[in-house]
């Protein structure tokens, strides 16, 4: 099996971190890896696969030689750092919103749409984790039963906005039970025992660019047609989105058949047994690859209406294994 050369940037990081440990999980043919980061972050010991690795400073030549890039970085540093890496030779696959809405540049969720990957220059932009584990379920309902408006809320992990907030709900968890002061800083207020409405920036819609997001890029992976409004909402969870979903479809469904439909389709766990009180939770997604379904029922208010319970953990399927995965199906199509 031919074997490729990987980097990662911003492999200090919580996506960088779980994106080490899905290759290494999934036994990806790595020939050589890099992991890169900023100066201040150069030669920090690493160990990949029971090997101590270095990390180094991403500059100009990191790039040489290496086939797949992995960038796990904020937007801007991915803006600037891009088209070093294309220069030289390397597939990126970004896993920021630098380039989530550009026409040109493929939008992948591997369940989804992998066939676009044929039209990648270079470059591949992973979706946002919470668009990433809608559609994997409702990828199977759209072919079959035509989905024509989605209703969407999501209770997000602090996690998805990275190691700060994690260290924040960490500390305002311990120092409530040493009853100290709860401080904030990531949030405009305290998360611990608290629900946020507002994810990234407001718009003067009065949406936030986290709902857009989601909103944009359900419409450029799935369906131009398919009318959708979002609500998305920080909880104090460490790792794990959920999302609560009504769709409404074209055709008429069983919801027995559409129960079987999910529970055959690629990457879905149905957990759907509310006499046993089985259903999705952030707990049972963490470290796992799949995205978990539940609470599926008739919404008796419209006609073909579906409501369902979405969880999935948004470190490794909402960023790590969704980029492992594109990189896997490029190799799969002979793009690399």
């Amino acid at each position: 099996m031919k074997s490729y050369n990987i980097a990662i940037v911003g492999a200090m990081g919580a996506v960088g971190k779980e994106l080490t440990n899905v290759l290494i999980e999934r036994q990806f043919p790595i020939k050589s890896i890099k992991l890169l980061g900023t100066a201040t972050n150069k030669g920090r010991e690493v160990l990949f696969n029971d090997e101590i690795l270095f990390t180094e400073e991403t500059c100009e030549g990191a790039f040489k030689d290496v086939d797949i890039a992995f960038f796990c970085v904020e937007a801007e540093i991915s803006k600037s750092l891009m088209p070093i890496a294309v220069g030289e030779g390397a597939i990126v696959i970004d896993n920021s919103s630098a380039y989530r809405m550009d026409e040109n540049i493929p939008l992948v969720v591997p369940e989804v749409n992998a066939e676009i990957l044929k039209n990648h220059k270079g470059l591949v932009a992973n979706p946002n984790c919470s668009t990433i584990q809608m559609l994997v379920p409702l990828k199977p309902i759209h072919d079959k039963y035509r989905i024509k408006r989605i209703v969407v809320s999501t209770y997000q992990a602090v996690s998805g906005t990275g190691k700060n907030a994690i260290d924040e709900l960490d500390k305002q968890t311990r120092d409530y039970t040493t009853q100290k002061e709860i401080e904030h800083s990531v949030y405009p207020y305290q998360i611990l025992f608290n629900a946020l409405p507002h994810i990234d920036a407001f718009l003067d819609t009065g949406y936030t660019k986290e709902e857009m997001k989601m909103v944009n890029e359900t419409n450029r992976i799935l369906d131009k047609n398919i009318k959708i409004t979002s609500t998305t909402v920080r909880i104090p969870v460490f790792r794990g989105h959920s999302e609560s979903v009504n769709i409404e479809t074209e055709l008429p469904f069983d919801i027995k058949d559409l129960k079987e439909l999910l529970e055959n389709s690629p990457g879905v766990i149905v957990l759907d047994n509310p006499a046993e009180k089985l259903y999705p939770m952030p707990l049972y997604s963490e470290n796992t690859s799949d995205v978990f379904v539940g609470r599926i029922r008739r919404d008796f208010t419209v006609e073909n209406g579906i409501n369902m319970w979405i969880v999935a953990d948004n470190l490794r399927k909402g960023a790590a294994l969704n980029a492992v995965q594109i990189a896997e199906s490029l190799i799969e199509q002979d793009l690399v």
